[in-house]
């Protein structure tokens, strides 16, 4: 296919992100991506506090794994000072240790850009919307991760096309983040005028990815209408599987919840609060699938995904 772009910047062969999730984002799993001509984006607390590698003793395995660009996560959220300085070692390793591509999320980038400058490096921001893409380009990234409202995780509010005739003004390059299970829609996201595809749930239901096998026929199983966002998670909405367990907890936060959310004394300790638990239960569900709760971030690619294939086998799927 001819290149973008995107591909031009980072110098891959294929426009295709393989979005880094937690707990999903496994070493073999990113390596596997860039391999496959995309970029594959390790996602750091994933690498040490799942897969239980010394930061950097992670990014030498996968880059024993693949000699092809990689990228890095930073989710850069500034509520905890210690978390902060956390980030700015990884991102200081990772530097050091050649990647020159990362994805920030959660706040005000300007100290990964002017940091990731130095070095030549490329930055790129998840926004949802027009006010966050102005934020985040007044703070010097390079394009943007345009996050709708089909994606699993933390997905947007609104439609890929919406999102893009919103965006496309800035002349950045544009990814579309959601709704990328298959060819179809991979070809309809750049048909639309994307310079690239991140893909996030199709990347989990693969041989590389190392989620339990529960979560992976999950996916399988699951519609687009079964994807619901729970404000249970995170303590803001996320796309997961409406499983028996997610009917049964509801997806709705209590009053109490939403006003502790909101006020400013007290959101950040919340949303900590949150991160903390989900964190702990989304491993588990990773390790032990449905013998410990049926809780499944996806989105609603679901209904284009419909085998278990490798990694390579996606991207040629739907590059040809």
């Amino acid at each position: 296919m001819a290149p973008t772009s995107f591909t031009k910047l980072l110098g891959i062969k294929n426009p295709i992100i393989g979005g880094a999730m937690y707990p999903c984002s496994n070493p073999d799993l990113v390596a596997a991506v860039s391999e496959a001509g995309g970029i594959g984006i390790v996602q750091p607390v994933s690498l040490v506090f799942v897969n239980r590698y010394n930061f950097r003793d992670g990014l030498k395995h996968i880059r024993m794994l693949t000699k092809k660009p990689i990228g890095l996560n930073l989710l850069i959220e500034g509520s905890s000072k210690t978390y902060l300085k956390r980030n700015q070692e990884w991102l200081d390793v990772a530097l050091e240790e050649g990647v020159r591509f990362f994805i920030t999320a959660l706040g005000n980038p300007r100290w990964v850009t002017d940091r990731v400058a130095q070095a030549g490096g490329t930055v790129f921001h998840d926004v949802t919307e027009e006010k966050y893409a102005k934020k985040a380009i007044d703070s010097g990234v390079h394009g943007l991760i345009c996050v709708n409202n089909t994606a699993g995780g933390h997905a947007g509010r609104i439609s890929p096309q919406e999102l893009y005739s919103s965006l496309k003004k800035f002349n950045l390059p544009m990814i579309c983040a959601g709704g990328i299970g298959g060819p179809i829609a991979y070809k309809a996201a750049l048909a639309m005028g994307y310079d690239g595809v991140q893909l996030g749930t199709r990347m989990i239901a693969t041989t590389e990815c190392s989620a339990h096998a529960d979560y992976k026929q999950a996916i399988l199983k699951a519609q687009p209408e079964d994807i619901v966002l729970s404000e249970k998670i995170t303590g803001v909405p996320v796309s997961v599987i409406n499983t028996p367990y997610i009917k049964s907890v509801g997806t709705k936060a209590g009053p109490l919840t939403r006003y502790l959310l909101k006020n400013n004394r007290t959101k950040h300790w919340m949303r900590t609060f949150y991160s903390l638990k989900s964190v702990w239960q989304l491993k588990k569900s990773l390790s032990q699938g449905s013998d410990y709760k049926e809780f499944y971030q996806a989105g609603k690619s679901v209904g284009e995904i419909k085998k278990i294939d490798n990694v390579k086998d996606v991207i040629d799927q739907m590059t040809v």
